[in-house]
């Protein structure tokens, strides 16, 4: 489950028993942390709660920082790391569908099923939804296929296609982050809203 874990250390039922692990994990630190909320996600893009930009920006520096640092130490080699392979049509055409359903649901596919699983009815009706939608795209796979493909740019990472060093577009990351922490904390000052 993770670039220090090789098959050759430990086998693939303990691998699938330690995502289990971190994945009950991930679920915790999301209900602890407030994120079944549908208002506190929701919260995000009307401004009044920007918790959900200052978590992920702050998830996103740490671990890009410490696989630069594990990897200057020679303790991961990123080229083992796997990137999902750039669609640019269908990321843009998927992301726009599912960033439309953030908005009006409330919830990403992750936050649904941890709601869910503390018996939220929204999150019942967000992943009936999702399912539904995973459905139509498979079955109606062959009417979509070419815009699906369309515009591979294989699998280059943001530093790559800008064309500058691994260090300068971490910095660049963390700059840009410190930037969207004010920018949150000023939406939450001109947008306020009573606890909820």
């Amino acid at each position: 489950m993770g670039p220090l874990i090789v098959n050759e250390i430990i086998s693939p039922d303990t691998n699938l028993l330690i995502a289990l692990l971190i994945g009950i994990g991930f679920g915790f630190v999301l209900e602890s942390s407030g994120f079944s909320s549908s208002r506190k996600l929701a919260g995000m893009f009307y401004g009044y709660d920007t918790t959900v930009l200052k978590v992920f920006f702050t998830a996103a520096i740490t671990a890009m920082v410490g696989m630069l640092f594990f990897s200057l130490f020679g303790w991961m080699d990123l080229s083992y790391i796997y990137i999902n392979p750039t669609y640019l049509t269908s990321a843009i055409v998927g992301g726009t569908i599912m960033g439309v359903g953030f908005i009006v649901g409330g919830f990403c596919p992750g936050t649904a099923f941890c709601a869910l699983s503390i018996g939220k009815l929204d999150a019942l009706a967000f992943v009936g939804g999702l399912v539904l939608g995973i459905i139509i795209f498979t079955e109606g796979y062959p009417l979509w296929e070419d815009m699906y493909k369309a515009d591979f740019l294989g699998a280059p990472t943001m530093n790559e296609i800008l064309d500058i060093p691994r260090g300068v577009f971490a910095l660049g990351m963390i700059l840009v982050a410190f930037a969207m922490f004010w920018v949150g904390e000023w939406a939450e000052k001109k947008f306020p809203r009573e606890e909820y």
